[in-house]
């Protein structure tokens, strides 16, 4: 009962910041054992034995990662700001934006072999995912989504001022999704993340 009240108090503890900020009520979907949300940060140990993937190359279907997420109509740019303690293989964390169990983006930090890279996954019944090495594994990452009309561009900086696009894909336009701060474990170890400067805002021409 305790554990359940504190993580009921922490989750409208952090609801009360974005409110406050003029965003949507945040909802967790597969909400992990651990995590605090305090003053705009949040940090979660991501439990081992989850994943966000369907069918390719591998032959199966995980959809029970952790991702704390705002419901979102028309076009938008969300970013946040990710620092991981990644320690096994395709430990990830980081943005996306979904529709349902079939139709989903995922941005972030992947890591794979010793190595972070900056990673997105497009999900349209089933899975495909790129990939950019980064051997100096850095410290944190600034993640940018931006949604408009039929397509999703996915941004990455390391010092939150200089962006690169990683890529540009399509997704379903003029439909409600969910938007939010999402990681996995796919193996058997934990691994600890925290997010912040997480925001959602209508997009603006440039």
């Amino acid at each position: 009962m305790l554990k359940w009240l504190v993580a009921v108090c922490g989750f409208f503890i952090f609801s009360g910041i974005v409110v406050a900020q003029g965003v949507a009520p945040m909802h967790w979907f597969h909400e992990p054992k651990q995590w605090v949300a305090k003053d705009g940060v949040l940090t979660a140990t991501v439990d081992p034995g989850t994943d966000f993937w369907r069918v390719t190359h591998y032959g199966f279907i995980r959809d029970n990662g952790p991702f704390y997420f705002q419901e979102q109509d028309g076009d938008f740019e969300a970013q946040v700001h990710v620092t991981g303690h990644y320690r096994e293989l395709f430990h990830q964390a980081g943005l996306m934006v979904r529709l349902d169990e079939k139709n989903w983006i995922k941005t972030g930090i992947e890591y794979v072999d010793g190595v972070q890279n900056v990673s997105a996954v497009v999900t349209r019944e089933v899975s495909d995912w790129s990939v950019v090495p980064r051997t100096d594994s850095p410290e944190s990452v600034w993640l940018r989504l931006r949604r408009k009309g039929d397509f999703v561009q996915i941004e990455y900086s390391f010092d939150g001022k200089t962006y690169h696009m990683l890529r540009l894909a399509y997704f379903p336009p003029k439909v409600r999704v969910q938007i939010g701060m999402v990681a996995a474990a796919p193996g058997k170890e934990s691994f600890s993340v925290t997010f912040d400067h997480f925001s959602v805002t209508p997009l603006k021409e440039r």
